[in-house]
């Protein structure tokens, strides 16, 4: 393998790791943390997620979900212009489904909602229908977010295997 190849074959690796990782953490507030926030008070609720949301910004979180929507648009670049070889399509469409599906994804409806949450004062009788509205969207944009990143692992791993990096 040339150097290209090697560098091609390494992005690929650690992408589809990130993306996994990130299709994990997604897939717990999917199936089992925004449903015990729910359980609890609207102002436990809010003042955890208001927490969550502090403590996510980290740099273990943010290299991770940051570093492969990097390594996503450099492959993306280079599997549009290595179209001809085996697996080009595979990199092409998981680096898209991570882009889009769950970076873009964050950045347009995870964090606004997140941005008004973190307005709220808990205490404040008015916080149950914005908790209500919080929970109810900002759970449906993480289930799209979980199955971007888990597609865009599956289709990574083929690439990888068909030796498109």
């Amino acid at each position: 393998m040339d150097t290209l190849g090697n560098i091609v074959f390494y992005l690929t690796l650690l992408a589809a790791l990130g993306s996994g990782l990130i299709a994990g953490v997604f897939f717990a507030f999917s199936s089992f943390v925004m449903r015990a926030l729910g359980r609890l008070s609207p102002p436990e609720g809010i003042a955890a997620m208001q927490s969550i949301n502090i403590a996510v910004i980290n740099p273990v979180f943010l290299g991770v979900f940051l570093g492969t929507a990097l390594f996503s648009v450099v492959l993306a670049i280079y599997a549009t212009t290595q179209w001809q070889r085996y697996g080009a399509a595979y990199l092409l469409v998981g680096c898209l489904l991570y882009f889009v599906g769950t970076f873009l994804v964050t950045i347009i409806f995870n964090v606004p909602l997140n941005n008004a949450l973190a307005a709220v004062d808990p205490t404040n009788p008015d916080s149950l229908a914005i908790w209500n509205n919080y929970l109810s969207r900002w759970t449906l944009w993480n289930h799209i977010r979980t199955v971007a990143a888990l597609a865009s692992t599956a289709s990574l791993i083929f690439a990888f295997v068909r030796r498109a990096a």
